[in-house]
């Protein structure tokens, strides 16, 4: 609805832009023939123009509002810059007539030029209806970053100008320097030559994607300051009309999970259109190895890149300036032993290459299976092993109480999980030691468990 709102406001303001240009190209056209100006005839001639400027600007702003669609993924932007091109081109073409017909008038010394009030009326009031044009063209034009519009403000600031020097031809004209009409025209051919070379320049520059001075650092130093981002790898930037795209690459530490990542983008986005509304954002993050990362992070992100799970019950010793690492790491069922064994000697080569601070690396290697097994009445053996881990686990006084023990059956062995409360006095240390015994205590006493996993709560 906003979107649609300012693609109205924008058409409405080149719309009464092209109304007045042709009320008053017409007026200084008749009065430029009566008068027999070249300084006026050149006012008509740049009004005209003015004036087809301003139905190519009113068709640009119409055509650029128009949202992306398959065969133009950036919007319809550049019908804007191309429209100003155009502009630029038809004043060029303008200014060298002028200063064709106005040399020519000054070698050959014959200018008939009636100075009346008529041509005074009619340059006061071409000053007038462009000072108010081009004020309201450049107030749109800065509330909806549009380059069509600031470039038909331009033109009516030089307008603006130019018949100020027209007034100055024929107040000399009516003082018997007629000539001096010519010189005005002159005057007026290099001043609106020398808005066109801006203009043109601008409107080159957005149709070659040149990003506008300074843009890109101050991005970078923006997006390095969003918490998250490690480095800024790459930014591109593309303007199509009054819309900017901003592509960049950041780096985020590779520890970091896929939903904080996916975080961190979200607050770039944000960031970037809270200082530049009219920028659309697309950020691409790769994985960035931290100098801080700990000895647990550098060994897990070694396992991951071999397309493992995750290891568990990971322990890091410090044995005189040195660790000592061991860790769980499951294989997917039907692995063959000699086959695992390869994989784990190689992820102990590379942890020793990638982490010097570690001498002994101790794998237990276990089989995974992800499919979930189909559920089984209770037999009484697997009733009576339940009720002897739950006496055993009854007899740990450190542990408030316990409930839920599930016993799982994996081929011939079983999977067990408890939860066990503790007094929310206890320190995370604490509880771990009291779990790792516990679980030491059920394998030595069953040998038949192939895994125990319990679950600590607050009591």
């Amino acid at each position: 609805m906003e979107n649609r709102e300012a693609a109205r406001e924008k058409a409405n303001v080149a719309l009464s832009s092209v109304l007045a240009a042709v009320a008053i190209t017409a007026v200084k056209l008749v009065v430029g023939i009566m008068t027999n100006s070249l300084g006026i005839l050149s006012e008509a001639a740049h009004s005209g123009m003015d004036m087809l400027a301003a139905i190519l600007t009113f068709v640009a702003v119409k055509i650029a509002d128009r949202p992306p669609d398959k065969e133009h993924p950036y919007g319809h932007g550049k019908v804007e810059n191309i429209s100003a091109l155009v502009e630029t081109l038809l004043l060029v073409v303008t200014c060298v007539w002028i200063i064709k017909e106005a040399i020519e008038r000054l070698v050959s010394g014959s200018a008939h030029v009636e100075a009346n009030v008529w041509g005074y009326g009619v340059i006061i009031l071409s000053v007038i209806v462009d000072l108010g044009r081009s004020r309201a063209l450049m107030r749109a034009a800065k509330k909806h970053q549009s380059q069509a519009l600031e470039a038909d403000a331009l033109h009516f600031s030089s307008d603006v100008w130019s018949s100020v020097v027209v007034l100055v031809g024929l107040g000399a004209t009516s003082l018997g320097q007629p000539l001096v009409d010519s010189v005005a025209a002159l005057i007026v051919a290099f001043l609106v030559l020398a808005v066109s070379y801006r203009l043109g320049r601008r409107t080159i520059d957005a149709l070659i994607d040149r990003v506008p001075e300074g843009l890109s650092e101050e991005l970078s130093t923006l997006l390095r300051q969003v918490d998250g981002v490690s480095e800024v790898r790459a930014i591109r930037l593309r303007q199509s009309g009054a819309k900017l795209f901003l592509e960049a690459t950041v780096g985020v530490p590779r520890t970091m999970i896929f939903q904080q990542a996916h975080e961190v983008m979200d607050t770039i986005e944000r960031t970037v259109r809270a200082r530049h509304a009219n920028i659309d954002v697309i950020v691409h993050a790769e994985p960035f190895e931290r100098k801080d990362e700990t000895i647990t992070e550098r060994i897990r992100m070694i396992i991951l890149e071999k397309g493992l799970g995750a290891p568990h019950h990971m322990e890091v010793h410090s044995i005189g300036g040195k660790y000592d690492v061991e860790f769980d790491l499951e294989f997917s069922g039907g692995k063959g032993f000699v086959e695992a064994h390869e994989t784990t000697r190689e992820i102990e080569r590379e942890i020793h290459e990638k982490v010097p601070q570690v001498q002994n690396v101790t794998i237990h290697m276990e089989e995974f299976h992800p499919e979930p097994s189909a559920g089984e009445e209770e037999t009484a053996g697997e009733e009576r092993l339940r009720k002897q881990i739950s006496g055993m686990i009854s007899s740990e006084r450190r542990i408030l109480r316990f409930q839920d023990v599930r016993l799982l059956k994996i081929g011939d062995r079983y999977n067990v999980s408890v939860t066990c409360l503790f007094t929310r006095e206890r320190t995370l240390g604490e509880v771990h030691q009291i779990i790792c015994d516990l679980e030491n205590r059920l394998y030595e006493h069953f040998k038949e468990l192939r895994r125990v996993t319990i679950h600590a709560e607050p009591g």
